[in-house]
């Protein structure tokens, strides 16, 4: 993340932009679990992604308060699994 990066998201914070995370323990310790069921990585996967598609999961991971990779395999996790609700 460049300082510039930084600003905005600092600028965004103070600008009332972020909303909390309805029930943040129950979502935490749901992603928590997630992640580490999805511990044993015994494959690499390289994929293409845009630019801004990244950004858009880094900040929503920050969010989660989980490194964004983790994030993106419990995503790619519950999906799999048929676990993922839309809209919540």
């Amino acid at each position: 993340m460049t300082i510039d990066e930084d600003r905005e998201l600092i600028q965004s914070v103070e600008n009332g932009e972020w909303q909390p995370v309805k029930d943040f323990d129950s979502v935490r310790e749901e992603l928590v679990k997630a992640a580490k069921e999805t511990a044993l990585k015994d494959y690499r996967m390289n994929i293409r992604i845009s630019k801004r598609d990244v950004e858009l999961l880094k900040a929503k991971a920050l969010e989660e308060g989980l490194p964004y990779q983790t994030f993106v395999t419990s995503i790619l996790h519950k999906f799999i699994t048929g676990k993922l609700k839309e809209g919540v």
